[in-house]
């Protein structure tokens, strides 16, 4: 017998992903909010609903894209290593996930660049 989930029971987690009203850039994989909003922050920007897309997957299940943010003002120096979405109401850490390790060095005008990245969760086999 095969195994299923309908898309409302992965879209449910992929919801809880698109209720992030942060994303970070980190210098180290946090396991708490503190951790990724403060201790390991580099670099932020608020989060609105329009900036998660969710969707069928590209290879199965469904998928949530988050959108790319450009000119994000450098807070701390550092080299940002993980990206970290938050929802700042209730101090939850919401996803952790590795990105590109980039050197960030904060004069009080320099930004960054998050680029589009995807959170897939593929149908039961």
């Amino acid at each position: 017998m095969a195994k299923a989930s309908p898309d409302i029971v992965l879209d449910g987690a992929l919801a809880v992903i698109s209720s992030a009203t942060r994303m970070i850039a980190c210098t180290a994989q946090p396991t708490t909010f503190t951790e990724a909003n403060a201790t390991f922050a580099l670099a932020d920007v608020t989060m609105a609903p329009g900036d998660f897309t969710v969707a069928n997957g590209d290879v199965s299940g469904r998928k949530v894209t988050v959108a790319a943010k450009s000119g994000v003002l450098i807070d701390t120096t550092g080299t940002a290593t993980h990206t970290a979405l938050v929802r700042v109401s209730d101090s939850t850490l919401i996803y952790v996930t590795t990105t590109t390790s980039q050197a960030l060095t904060a004069n009080g005008s320099n930004t960054m660049n998050f680029p589009s990245w995807k959170v897939e969760i593929a149908d039961p086999v």
